[in-house]
Protein backbone atom coordinates (compact mmCIF):
# COMPACT_ATOMS: atom_id res chain seq x y z
CA UNK A 1 0.00 0.00 0.00
CA UNK A 2 1.44 3.49 -0.97
CA UNK A 3 2.90 5.74 2.26
CA UNK A 4 0.61 7.85 2.10
CA UNK A 5 -2.55 5.81 2.15
CA UNK A 6 -4.13 5.36 5.60
CA UNK A 7 -6.77 2.66 4.61
CA UNK A 8 -7.36 0.05 1.92
CA UNK A 9 -8.63 0.29 -1.70
CA UNK A 10 -10.71 -2.83 -2.08
CA UNK A 11 -12.10 -3.74 -5.28
CA UNK A 12 -15.01 -6.01 -5.66
CA UNK A 13 -15.92 -6.58 -9.22
CA UNK A 14 -18.08 -9.67 -11.07
CA UNK A 15 -20.82 -10.14 -13.55
CA UNK A 16 -23.49 -7.77 -13.90
CA UNK A 17 -26.13 -8.70 -11.78
CA UNK A 18 -24.27 -10.63 -9.00
CA UNK A 19 -25.71 -7.94 -6.46
CA UNK A 20 -21.79 -5.87 -6.15
CA UNK A 21 -23.65 -3.16 -5.16
CA UNK A 22 -26.18 -4.71 -3.00
CA UNK A 23 -23.88 -6.64 -0.83
CA UNK A 24 -21.40 -3.69 -0.16
CA UNK A 25 -24.59 -1.03 0.48
CA UNK A 26 -25.48 -3.90 3.27
CA UNK A 27 -21.91 -4.12 4.54
CA UNK A 28 -22.06 -0.63 4.98
CA UNK A 29 -25.28 -0.40 6.56
CA UNK A 30 -24.28 -3.00 9.30
CA UNK A 31 -20.51 -2.48 9.68
CA UNK A 32 -18.56 0.13 11.86
CA UNK A 33 -15.77 -0.36 9.99
CA UNK A 34 -14.54 3.25 8.81
CA UNK A 35 -14.89 2.34 5.01
CA UNK A 36 -17.35 4.22 2.46
CA UNK A 37 -18.40 2.90 -1.44
CA UNK A 38 -17.09 4.89 -4.26
CA UNK A 39 -19.25 6.66 -6.70
CA UNK A 40 -18.77 5.63 -10.37
CA UNK A 41 -19.71 7.54 -13.23
CA UNK A 42 -21.26 6.05 -16.01
CA UNK A 43 -22.89 7.57 -19.33
CA UNK A 44 -25.74 5.16 -19.19
CA UNK A 45 -29.18 6.52 -18.63
CA UNK A 46 -30.13 5.78 -15.36
CA UNK A 47 -32.99 3.32 -14.61
CA UNK A 48 -36.06 3.94 -12.25
CA UNK A 49 -35.04 4.87 -8.92
CA UNK A 50 -31.43 5.70 -9.28
CA UNK A 51 -30.49 9.27 -8.29
CA UNK A 52 -27.08 11.42 -9.58
CA UNK A 53 -24.75 11.54 -6.94
CA UNK A 54 -26.25 8.54 -5.10
CA UNK A 55 -25.83 5.31 -7.20
CA UNK A 56 -23.60 6.78 -9.94
CA UNK A 57 -22.45 10.28 -11.46
CA UNK A 58 -24.76 9.94 -15.06
CA UNK A 59 -22.14 12.03 -17.22
CA UNK A 60 -22.58 12.05 -21.13
CA UNK A 61 -20.68 10.58 -22.89
CA UNK A 62 -18.58 14.11 -23.86
CA UNK A 63 -17.87 14.71 -20.20
CA UNK A 64 -16.58 11.07 -19.42
CA UNK A 65 -13.97 11.47 -22.06
CA UNK A 66 -13.03 14.66 -21.02
CA UNK A 67 -12.57 13.46 -17.54
CA UNK A 68 -9.98 10.55 -19.00
CA UNK A 69 -8.22 12.93 -21.24
CA UNK A 70 -7.45 15.16 -18.11
CA UNK A 71 -7.15 12.07 -16.17
CA UNK A 72 -9.43 12.58 -13.28
CA UNK A 73 -10.03 8.78 -13.36
CA UNK A 74 -8.32 5.76 -11.67
CA UNK A 75 -10.17 3.42 -14.29
CA UNK A 76 -12.50 3.39 -17.08
CA UNK A 77 -14.31 1.32 -19.71
CA UNK A 78 -16.93 0.62 -22.07
CA UNK A 79 -19.06 -1.84 -20.74
CA UNK A 80 -21.06 -4.24 -22.98
CA UNK A 81 -19.88 -2.34 -26.12
CA UNK A 82 -21.55 0.79 -25.57
CA UNK A 83 -21.79 2.60 -22.23
CA UNK A 84 -18.91 4.36 -20.49
CA UNK A 85 -18.22 3.33 -16.39
CA UNK A 86 -15.10 4.85 -14.73
CA UNK A 87 -14.17 5.69 -11.15
CA UNK A 88 -13.40 9.39 -10.66
CA UNK A 89 -9.91 9.39 -8.46
CA UNK A 90 -12.06 12.18 -6.31
CA UNK A 91 -13.96 9.20 -4.84
CA UNK A 92 -11.12 7.65 -4.04
CA UNK A 93 -7.71 9.17 -3.02
CA UNK A 94 -9.21 11.95 -0.37
CA UNK A 95 -10.68 9.41 1.41
CA UNK A 96 -7.80 6.85 1.50
CA UNK A 97 -5.27 10.23 2.61
CA UNK A 98 -7.98 10.35 5.57
CA UNK A 99 -8.20 6.49 7.00
CA UNK A 100 -11.47 5.55 5.06
CA UNK A 101 -11.37 2.53 3.27
CA UNK A 102 -12.76 2.64 -0.05
CA UNK A 103 -14.40 -0.21 -1.75
CA UNK A 104 -14.66 0.05 -5.46
CA UNK A 105 -17.56 -1.83 -7.33
CA UNK A 106 -16.51 -1.86 -11.00
CA UNK A 107 -16.15 -4.61 -13.69
CA UNK A 108 -13.16 -6.96 -14.31
CA UNK A 109 -11.63 -4.33 -17.62
CA UNK A 110 -11.59 -1.76 -14.49
CA UNK A 111 -10.48 -4.25 -11.76
CA UNK A 112 -7.80 -5.16 -14.22
CA UNK A 113 -6.79 -1.53 -14.33
CA UNK A 114 -6.70 -0.67 -10.61
CA UNK A 115 -4.60 -4.04 -10.74
CA UNK A 116 -1.90 -2.29 -13.01
CA UNK A 117 -1.81 1.18 -11.30
CA UNK A 118 -1.64 -0.29 -7.84
CA UNK A 119 -0.31 -3.48 -7.42
CA UNK A 120 0.71 -3.64 -3.91
CA UNK A 121 -1.85 -1.07 -3.05
CA UNK A 122 -5.25 -2.48 -3.04
CA UNK A 123 -7.06 -6.13 -2.53
CA UNK A 124 -9.67 -7.76 -4.86
CA UNK A 125 -12.76 -9.93 -4.17
CA UNK A 126 -14.97 -11.52 -7.25
CA UNK A 127 -18.55 -11.74 -6.68
CA UNK A 128 -20.17 -14.42 -8.31
CA UNK A 129 -23.19 -16.66 -8.21
CA UNK A 130 -23.29 -21.15 -8.09
CA UNK A 131 -25.26 -20.46 -11.76
CA UNK A 132 -26.44 -18.06 -14.39
CA UNK A 133 -29.90 -19.02 -14.30
CA UNK A 134 -29.55 -17.02 -10.70
CA UNK A 135 -28.17 -14.15 -12.63
CA UNK A 136 -30.74 -13.95 -15.46
CA UNK A 137 -33.23 -13.46 -12.41
CA UNK A 138 -31.76 -10.62 -11.24
CA UNK A 139 -31.47 -9.26 -14.21
CA UNK A 140 -34.89 -9.78 -15.61
CA UNK A 141 -36.09 -8.38 -12.19
CA UNK A 142 -34.05 -5.08 -12.84
CA UNK A 143 -36.36 -4.70 -15.97
CA UNK A 144 -33.20 -5.33 -18.38
CA UNK A 145 -34.55 -6.00 -21.77
CA UNK A 146 -34.49 -9.32 -23.17
CA UNK A 147 -31.29 -8.04 -25.86
CA UNK A 148 -29.51 -6.12 -22.52
CA UNK A 149 -29.61 -9.77 -20.94
CA UNK A 150 -28.31 -11.67 -23.19
CA UNK A 151 -25.43 -9.39 -24.22
CA UNK A 152 -24.68 -8.86 -20.24
CA UNK A 153 -24.60 -12.83 -19.60
CA UNK A 154 -22.30 -13.30 -22.83
CA UNK A 155 -19.84 -10.50 -20.53
CA UNK A 156 -20.58 -12.34 -17.66
CA UNK A 157 -19.44 -15.65 -19.45
CA UNK A 158 -15.87 -13.79 -20.11
CA UNK A 159 -15.64 -12.41 -16.25
CA UNK A 160 -16.29 -15.31 -14.62
CA UNK A 161 -13.50 -17.20 -16.26
CA UNK A 162 -11.10 -14.44 -15.00
CA UNK A 163 -11.95 -14.89 -11.43
CA UNK A 164 -8.61 -16.67 -11.03
CA UNK A 165 -6.92 -13.14 -11.09
CA UNK A 166 -8.52 -11.76 -7.63
CA UNK A 167 -6.92 -12.44 -3.91
CA UNK A 168 -10.72 -14.02 -2.86
CA UNK A 169 -14.36 -14.93 -4.20
CA UNK A 170 -16.80 -13.81 -2.05
CA UNK A 171 -20.42 -16.68 -3.63
CA UNK A 172 -23.28 -14.58 -3.63
CA UNK A 173 -26.33 -16.92 -3.60
CA UNK A 174 -27.01 -15.93 -0.08
CA UNK A 175 -27.05 -12.37 0.47
CA UNK A 176 -26.46 -12.36 4.29
CA UNK A 177 -23.73 -15.42 4.00
CA UNK A 178 -22.08 -13.14 1.15
CA UNK A 179 -22.17 -9.73 3.45
CA UNK A 180 -20.90 -11.46 6.18
CA UNK A 181 -18.06 -13.54 4.28
CA UNK A 182 -16.81 -9.88 2.95
CA UNK A 183 -16.70 -8.11 6.26
CA UNK A 184 -14.55 -10.98 7.55
CA UNK A 185 -11.91 -11.09 4.90
CA UNK A 186 -11.83 -7.19 5.16
CA UNK A 187 -11.27 -7.92 9.36
CA UNK A 188 -8.75 -10.03 8.43
CA UNK A 189 -7.09 -8.52 5.97
CA UNK A 190 -6.36 -4.79 7.52
CA UNK A 191 -6.42 -3.33 10.95
CA UNK A 192 -8.57 -1.15 10.77
CA UNK A 193 -10.34 0.87 13.76
CA UNK A 194 -13.77 0.38 14.09
CA UNK A 195 -16.06 3.82 14.26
Amino acid sequence: MSSDRLAPLIVLSGPSGVGKTTVVDRLLERTRLPLRRAITATSRAPRPGEVDGIHYHFWTPERFQKAVASGEMLEHAIVHGRDFYGTPRSEVDPHLATGTGVLLVIDVQGAEQVRRQEPVGQFSVFLTVTDFDNLRHRLEARGESPAAIERRLQTATREVERASEFDHRVLNDDLTAAVADLEAVIRDRFPLTEK
